[in-house]
């Protein structure tokens, strides 16, 4: 079957289609139907079946491969470096769980996670799973109030976290955070369990903090049995940024999530058991989620949980992973390779990668300057994928373990199986033709593993992603894209990042991309600047690949020349910036992700809100001193 078949046969016939997908996992009890979409727009998946996600990830691999790796904890921040086998893993997520019990904790409450990239965090998200209780993962490292805003809405019965974390050497202390999160907020935990690390001194509070250590060398031999859950029996709750400041809740279910990892796994990821998968991402996102912890065990793989930076001790950390533990499948993001492309290449070549069969890339649009530069230094495959939180796993890419498709540079890809993607007419709702712009959409019913509704708040989900394009009841997006001739899909930013210059509407994306063309660009973030005469106007700022080409006035007026002339040359003058500026960083998340709010701000000269996930605070110095010189 070629995958054009493939596709067809699982959008024309979901119930059939996914039935056969469902046996990639184990049922303790079988579905009496694969698919209910009779209350659209919410979607029910494998209907009547019981199954469970830590035993699709851990126990089944018991008897094929128990003394086989299961998860690599590595980190460079601490020097540690620990690999527990499935039988160890078992034991770890046992213990895990006994713990949670004896606190009370049962089926449907809520855990929260708040963790660095450690083992213990991954046994927590498993013994959830295996006792029924549903974790939400908070980024580690987040400030108090945001934390707050996700304890109140969560309800935890349990509190899950550590005395710190570490980035680039910097201690992060989680402890102080999470009390003034808990100050602040309503809801108040029952319990919070703590990971002692050494990395910080740690105050406990009597009656509600326990020392994770002491409680897990009391239930060492613990054996706890699974609880079988209904398929659509709630699995996490994750949060992510909403329109209206309060996040929103992404609820995701237990049998079609698992179902769409397995598939993803085989099929997009061409994942085998025996194998390794090494994602760079955080569990405190959605890549963590369903491509660090449970993607790959569900497959039978070994996953590696990093914590550190790409470049320290060195450039090369990463590509010494990928020998010594023959990582055979690689997860990372556009940001992460814009990182390395400023490093020599030597400390890439100096390493065995000959076991690496290919580089999966997302998080943000992938330029083709970095596509292909990466590509040439692995000499692997380079496969983009464009997806969500709240899908759970790839809308877009191209499924290899099918068919194998060939890819296109800056697209990342084609439909995967039972994503009926559209472009239509953001006011009309009318379809859009090819290479015609408009907003990336999604028909119901969404298949396996995308988010169920949005945690307590059903109308919510309904009103945000369900009623937003023309008259047609679709679930959108927010991303800008366009379909070319082919079929293939190409991403142009979110529908929130246009700039209207004089009544033409840009994708930031769009000229971003033309901007990173220029051989002397390393990296851009463009951004839409309130003008009076044209209504906004496109400033850029660009990190040099050369510093010293824009080391003078004279020479950064000749830098930005050159880059506005590319920008007139690809994209014409209507999108030419009005200002090029030049930096050395730019405001990031600590997942990569770019503050373009933030920058517009300062641009305006208005507050840049909240930056309580900003990577560097000099960063947006650095963007004020830019448009002061």
């Amino acid at each position: 079957m070629n995958y054009a078949e493939f596709y067809n046969h699982s959008v024309s016939n979901p119930q059939a289609f996914w039935e056969n997908e469902a046996r990639l996992i184990d049922w303790q009890q079988p579905f009496s139907q694969a698919l209910d979409y009779s209350r659209p727009p919410f979607t029910k998946w494998f209907v009547g079946g019981k199954t469970n996600l830590c035993h699709n990830a851990v126990d089944r691999w018991i008897g094929t491969q128990a003394d086989q790796p299961a998860l690599i904890a590595i980190s460079t921040e601490t020097g540690t470096e620990k690999v527990y086998s499935f039988t160890e893993l078992l034991a770890e997520v046992n213990r895990a769980a006994a713990v949670m019990q004896s606190l009370g904790v049962a089926k449907g409450d809520r855990v929260l996670i708040y963790m660095p990239m450690v083992a213990e965090a991954a046994f927590a998200m498993l013994a959830c799973a295996r006792i029924g209780a549903i974790h939400s993962v908070v980024f580690g490292g987040f400030a108090s109030n945001s934390l707050a805003t996700r304890i109140d809405d969560a309800k935890p019965k349990l509190i899950f976290s550590a005395d710190a974390g570490s980035r680039a050497g910097k201690i992060v202390e989680y402890k102080p955070l999470l009390d003034e999160a808990i100050n602040l907020a309503r809801h108040k935990p029952s319990h919070v369990l703590l990971v002692n690390r050494g990395l910080a001194p740690m105050k406990l509070l009597a009656d509600r903090d326990l020392d994770y250590s002491a409680l897990r060398q009391q239930h060492f031999d613990a054996n706890v049995p699974l609880v079988w859950l209904d398929s659509g029996d709630p699995s996490y709750v994750l949060y992510t940024s909403g329109t209206t400041g309060k996040p929103k809740g992404v609820q995701r279910d237990v049998g079609g999530y698992a179902v769409a990892l397995a598939s993803s796994m085989k099929h997009i990821f061409c994942g085998n058991p025996g194998e390794t998968y090494f994602a760079t991402s955080d569990i405190g996102w959605v890549v963590g989620h369903s491509y660090i912890v449970y993607g790959p065990l569900i497959a039978g793989m070994a996953t590696i949980m990093y914590e550190g930076l790409p470049v320290r001790p060195d450039a090369g950390v990463w590509w010494g992973i990928v020998e010594k533990y023959k990582v055979t499948r690689m997860f990372s993001a556009p940001t992460a390779v814009r990182v390395l492309k400023k490093h020599p290449p030597e400390l890439m070549k100096k390493y065995d990668l000959s076991s690496l069969k290919a580089l999966y890339l997302a998080g943000e649009p992938l330029d083709e300057t970095t596509s292909e530069w990466i590509a040439s230094q692995l000499g692997v495959p380079v496969i983009d994928n464009y997806w969500q939180t709240e899908t759970g796993w790839p809308i877009l890419s191209v499924a290899k373990g099918i068919e194998d498709t060939p890819t296109r540079l800056g697209s990342p890809g084609i439909p995967m199986p039972g994503y009926k993607v559209k472009i239509i007419n953001e006011t009309t709702g009318a379809l859009c033709g090819p290479n015609e712009k408009g907003v990336v959409v999604l028909e119901g019913p969404l298949p396996p593993g995308c988010m169920q509704t949005i945690y307590g708040d059903d109308e919510r989900f309904v009103n945000t992603y369900w009623s937003d394009v023309g008259n047609a009841q679709v679930y959108s997006t927010f991303d800008w894209g366009i379909r070319d001739a082919d079929g293939y899909y190409f991403i142009l930013g979110r529908t929130d990042d246009v700039i209207n210059v004089a009544g033409h509407r840009l994708g930031t994306r769009e000229i971003e991309e033309s901007i990173s063309s220029h051989p002397n660009v390393s990296e851009v973030a463009v951004v839409g600047v309130e003008d009076k005469i044209k209504g906004q106007a496109a400033i850029a700022f660009v990190i040099p690949r050369n510093a010293e080409t824009a080391a003078t006035p004279q020479a950064k007026l000749a830098l930005e020349a050159e880059i506005m002339a590319v920008v007139d040359k690809q994209l014409g003058a209507v999108a030419r910036p009005s200002r090029v500026y030049f930096v050395t960083l730019l405001p990031k998340t600590r997942s990569g992700k770019l503050l373009r709010r933030s920058i517009q701000a300062i641009c305006e000269g208005r507050d840049p809100g909240d930056l309580t996930t900003i990577e560097d605070p000099l960063s947006l110095q650095q963007i004020k001193a830019a448009l002061a010189g």
